[in-house]
């Protein structure tokens, strides 16, 4: 039902941006609440941040927070996720994800859809 395209990885250095973007089909995207998760070498895969179906609720991880901004575009069925000032420890792949969730914290909910992920490293 939820198709996800992650775009936008590459080699930056220490300090740079990077703007990762979600391209999703269908026509309930508006209906999903959206996620940014990443994994790491050797790492278990962490939350980075998740806004919710409505747009209401936004969350971040804390090593993020001030630095990355999550935005959901409905019109445009996508996701985007603003990285400033990347620090070498954002090294991962950077999963999108997708939620049917409707109650409780998005952060404890079951990810439906994922994409194939988009690598981002981090040079110092």
């Amino acid at each position: 039902q939820v198709q996800l395209v992650e775009s936008g990885g590459g080699l930056v250095q220490a300090g740079d941006s990077l703007r990762l973007s979600c391209a999703a089909s269908g026509r309930t995207f508006s209906r999903y609440t959206m996620g940014w998760f990443r994994q790491a070498p050797g790492k278990e895969r962490e939350f980075v941040a998740i806004i919710n179906w409505s747009g209401v609720n936004i969350y971040y991880t804390d090593s993020v927070k001030g630095r990355f901004t999550i935005s959901k575009d409905n019109a445009k069925n996508s996701v985007v996720l603003q990285m400033n000032t990347l620090k070498p420890e954002d090294t991962a792949v950077y999963y999108c994800a997708a939620s049917g969730g409707r109650n409780g914290d998005p952060r404890m909910w079951k990810y439906e859809y994922w994409g194939q992920g988009t690598q981002v490293t981090v040079s110092s």
